[in-house]
C-alpha cells in the first residue's frame, strides 16, 4: 500500500474523461431532438432552449438524494421540446434520450494522463473505483470501451447504489465494496458539491481536479468545504498518495 491510502474513487465525467468538447459532441444530437421534434430552429435557438431547459430541469433535481439520470434527460428534452414549439411525445423523448446517450458514451474521450496514472497508481498496490452519478447504461459501456476495465477495481452507478452523490449512501456502499475505511481512502472529483462535499461529508480525503473555465453538471450553488488538494491533472495524483 501507498502511506495512509489504501484506495483512490474516482468520479468519470470531468475527472477520468474530460468534458472540455462535449459541448460539440452532444449539439448533434439536440439537432437531430429539433429534426425528430419536426421543427424549423438554427444553431442558436436550438443551443439556447437546450441550455435553458438543462438549467430549469437541473434546478428540480439538484437537491434529489436519488433519480435515474434517463429521467433527467428526458425532463429536459421535455422542456426543449416545448421551449421550441414542439410537442414532447414519448416517441420523442425515447428518440432524444437514446440521441444523446449514443453521443456520449461514443465520443466521451479519456484525459491523456488518465491510462499511465491509473497504472501508476496499481502499481503501488492501491485499490481503484469509479463512483459516477450516472445510469448504467452510460457507465458500463464508457467503462468496457476505454478499457478502464483492465485497471479498476470495481465500478459503481447511481442507479445500482440508488443513490447520487453527495448523497453519503452512495459513498458508503462503494466503501463496503472496497472493504476501507473512509479516511483510507483519497476521492477525485471535479465537482465541489457531489464529490468534495460528499467525500468529506463522510470522512474521506478530497481533490478536485480543475480544468480551466470547465463547471461541472447539476451544482447546488450552496457553500461547500474545501478540498484537501486540488489538481489540475490526473498525474498530480501520483505524489498525493506518496508517503511522507
Amino acid at each position: 500500500m501507498s502511506g495512509r491510502y489504501r484506495a483512490v474513487f474516482f468520479d468519470l465525467g470531468g475527472t477520468l474523461f474530460s468534458y472540455r468538447e462535449v459541448g460539440r459532441w452532444t449539439f448533434g444530437a439536440l439537432q437531430a431532438a429539433a429534426r425528430e421534434l419536426g421543427v424549423e430552429a438554427g444553431g442558436r435557438e436550438i443551443g439556447r432552449a437546450y441550455r435553458d431547459a438543462s438549467r430549469e430541469t437541473n434546478e428540480r433535481y439538484v437537491d434529489r438524494a436519488y433519480y435515474l439520470h434517463r429521467d433527467l434527460f428526458r425532463d429536459t428534452f421535455r422542456s426543449f421540446a416545448e421551449r421550441l414549439g414542439g410537442e414532447p411525445t414519448e416517441a420523442f423523448l425515447d428518440f432524444s434520450e437514446a440521441a444523446l446517450r449514443e453521443s456520449l458514451v461514443g465520443n466521451m474521450v479519456l484525459r491523456e494522463d488518465c491510462i499511465p496514472t491509473l497504472r501508476a497508481l496499481k502499481s503501488k498496490g492501491l485499490y481503484l473505483s469509479i463512483v459516477s452519478n450516472i445510469d448504467d447504461d452510460h457507465l458500463i459501456p464508457m467503462v468496457a470501451n476505454s478499457g478502464l476495465d483492465e485497471l479498476l477495481d470495481h465500478w459503481t452507478s447511481s442507479e445500482e447504489a440508488r443513490s447520487c452523490k453527495p448523497d453519503p449512501g452512495f459513498f458508503r456502499l462503494a466503501l463496503a465494496k472496497a472493504g476501507c475505511e473512509p479516511e483510507h481512502v483519497l476521492f477525485v472529483g471535479d465537482s465541489p458539491t457531489h464529490d468534495v462535499q460528499g467525500a468529506k461529508d463522510v470522512g474521506m480525503t478530497a481533490a478536485l481536479i480543475v480544468e480551466g473555465d470547465e463547471k461541472p453538471p447539476l451544482q447546488s450553488g450552496r457553500p461547500t468545504v474545501a478540498p484537501d488538494h486540488e489538481i489540475a491533472a490526473l498525474s498530480d495524483l501520483i505524489a498525493l498518495v506518496e508517503p511522507g
